[in-house]
């Protein structure tokens, strides 16, 4: 290591809309791909995104448009090791930056852990921003309620970004036209853990409303030893506008609903 940044990568994953489910880029991802822009301008240094995957997958050209110049696609399948590959594509950089944790509904948040294990660095997590100075990397850190921690480390090291990276990546439709995404063979063997896990959709349960309580500790000791009515009414008559009136007036009351 000669003290001077030269070699960035940006590691992206494709992530998921969270009411369509529809393949788009990962925010968490674009603030990665926003840091390393900054830190490529600042300090001339290359600049290389990364993904691995599908290199047909059509989100990724969203990451052209926020602003790498090129995307490179280590092919591989679902059940391929890709950190194996990455680990061998990335030797010799001397920061990567990855998000916290991809948009996927079984994501596990371990890529960077484990890269960082493949490849002997340091890792430095739930970064809000990034500086390189002197061949070590500063950076402040997100932790609960408010509080910001900064540390360093030295490069080569590997960066987790937070969601709440304290950068805004902007998209650009003329900079999508003018890059590519450009799929790479690679050498990658299938994961031993991954084959063991069976992956399906998830079952949305229904969500019980129930009003809370309002009753004293010593009143409902009583009722769990009497029988009495708990109030209520039972609406028969009336039209079925006047019936669904009634249930909504209920749920008003309780504030189950809030409209």
């Amino acid at each position: 290591m000669n003290g001077k940044l030269e070699k960035i990568a940006v590691l992206v994953s494709v992530g998921k809309h969270p009411v369509s489910g529809v393949d788009r880029y990962s925010r968490n991802d674009a603030a990665a791909l926003e840091i390393g822009r900054q830190l490529s301008s600042q300090h001339a240094a290359r600049l290389d995104v990364l993904h691995a995957g599908d290199s047909g997958n059509p989100a990724l050209e969203d990451y052209l448009a926020l602003g790498a110049e090129r995307v490179e696609v280590l092919t591989c399948g679902e059940n391929d090791d890709a950190v194996s590959a990455l680990a061998a594509r990335l030797k010799g950089y001397d920061l990567i930056l990855t998000g916290t944790c991809a948009e996927g509904a079984f994501d596990s948040g371990m890529l960077p852990y484990r890269l960082a294990d493949a490849l002997r660095y340091p890792l430095v997590g739930t970064a809000v921003d990034v500086t390189a100075a002197g061949g070590r990397a500063t950076v402040r850190q997100f932790l609960p309620k408010g509080v910001r921690r900064r540390v360093e480390v030295a490069l080569p090291a590997v960066v987790a970004v937070h969601p709440l990276a304290a950068v805004t990546p902007r998209y650009a439709y003329a900079r999508l036209r003018a890059g590519s995404v450009q799929p790479q063979p690679a050498l990658v063997a299938a994961d031993a853990e991954a084959v063991q896990w069976t992956l399906a959709p998830v079952a949305r349960k229904p969500v019980r409303l129930a009003a809370a309580e309002k009753r004293s500790g010593h009143a409902r000791m009583l009722s769990a030893t009497t029988t009495e009515s708990r109030g209520g009414s039972v609406v028969i008559e009336g039209t079925s506008v006047e019936k669904a009136q009634v249930i909504l007036g209920y749920l008003r009351e309780h504030q189950l609903i809030d409209y």
